[in-house]
């Protein structure tokens, strides 16, 4: 669904508040598995995290005289701005689940059934307090999303009664 213009505040909190929850199920399935040594491709689990870039031009302030380029080498191009003076929307952010390439630690369990010839065990790269702090550190930022969103709402809300 295409929010338009109006509601760009509502697009950036929901696009925010995304983000931020498929963080949190990407730290919470790095926990459940700190201690899986043993993937179906028989190695170690390997940490997963969201990397989020923006696209380049995130919005642009279209001006309201806008109308004409000029060419270089002469010439012009005619061009009618959609909303002249308004915050013009373009691509926005782009997420991928990538995953840590780091190696785990080496621990010596020899009774354990993955453990090597030398009674060493390669563990998961997940580090359990980092991604304690990753989790609250994500589950702030959807609150403040939500604070942001509920606060568009509102005033959008308010707007409506006058």
């Amino acid at each position: 669904m295409k929010i338009v213009p109006n509601f760009l505040a509502f697009r950036i909190s929901s696009k925010g508040m995304s983000i931020q929850k498929k963080k949190m199920e990407l730290i919470t399935e790095n926990i459940a598995n700190t201690s899986t040594t043993k993937t179906k491709d028989g190695t170690p689990y390997k940490r997963k995290f969201l990397a989020v870039a923006q696209k380049e031009g995130l919005q642009s302030l279209i001006p309201a005289s806008f109308n004409t380029l000029k060419l270089k080498g002469g010439g012009k191009f005619h061009l009618e701005a959609p909303q002249p003076g308004r915050l013009q929307e373009k691509e926005d952010l782009v997420s991928q689940v990538k995953q840590d390439s780091s190696e785990g630690e080496l621990v010596y369990m020899p009774d354990h059934p993955d453990a090597n010839e030398d009674g060493y065990v390669q563990m998961p790269n997940v580090n359990v307090v980092t991604e304690m702090v990753d989790m609250i550190a994500a589950s702030r930022s959807y609150e403040a999303n939500l604070t942001a969103f509920n606060a568009s709402k509102q005033i959008a809300k308010s707007s409506l009664e006058i």
